[in-house]
């Protein structure tokens, strides 16, 4: 068989048929592992709002859309009986280091901050990623933002930064103040 001669047209053609193949291989394989990766994920949703509320019989979920936001988002009310027990709300911050921080951040009926569990964190290793550490997310639990600002003392808040990751710090308290935000457009206040 004679040799192809080596031109732009057949380097072009070349070329759209690797990207062809690869491109149908990759769709393929999207499809065959997206449920799993959508299941993991509400796995790991489901199992952070019972780790960031105390426990209850029944939750409702529910998303809202904040004033000046483009991305919804979710909640979850939960109850025994007819009784509130709290909120965990699925929030995220675009101002990490690294880009976006998603947060499960559990409030008590009375605005109390019940606990936080870190759901995304693309941040530096071993600096930013430290937020998932009980060194720095326990300074939150028990916490209500009427006694307690949730801003980094840099900014003249009550938090006190993660050493060489004041952004990513910022990020979280700044999650944390969307999940405010949320919780005090649907808890009525007494």
């Amino acid at each position: 068989m004679k040799k192809k001669e080596s031109s732009l047209k057949n380097m072009l053609l070349s070329m759209a048929l690797i990207a062809g193949i690869s491109g149908f291989a990759l769709g393929f394989v999207y499809q065959i592992t997206e449920p799993k990766i959508s299941a993991a994920k509400k796995a790991k949703e489901e199992n952070a709002i019972r780790t960031v509320l105390p426990d209850f019989q029944t939750k409702e979920e529910k998303s809202i859309l904040l004033d000046g936001e483009t991305k919804e988002i979710t909640y979850s009310v939960a109850y025994n009986g007819d009784q509130l027990v709290g909120v965990a709300v699925n929030t995220y911050s675009m101002n990490g280091f690294s880009g976006e921080i998603g947060l499960m951040v559990g409030i008590l009926p009375d605005g109390t901050l019940n606990k936080v569990s870190v759901l995304l964190c693309n941040e530096t290793p071993g600096l930013g990623t430290k937020m998932s550490d009980p060194g720095f997310y326990t300074q939150f639990e028990d916490k209500n933002p009427s006694s307690f600002k949730f801003s980094v003392k840099k900014d003249g808040g009550d938090v006190d930064a993660i050493t060489s990751a004041t952004i990513s710090s910022r990020a979280y308290c700044d999650a944390l103040d969307r999940a405010y935000k949320v919780f005090n457009q649907i808890v009525p206040t007494k």
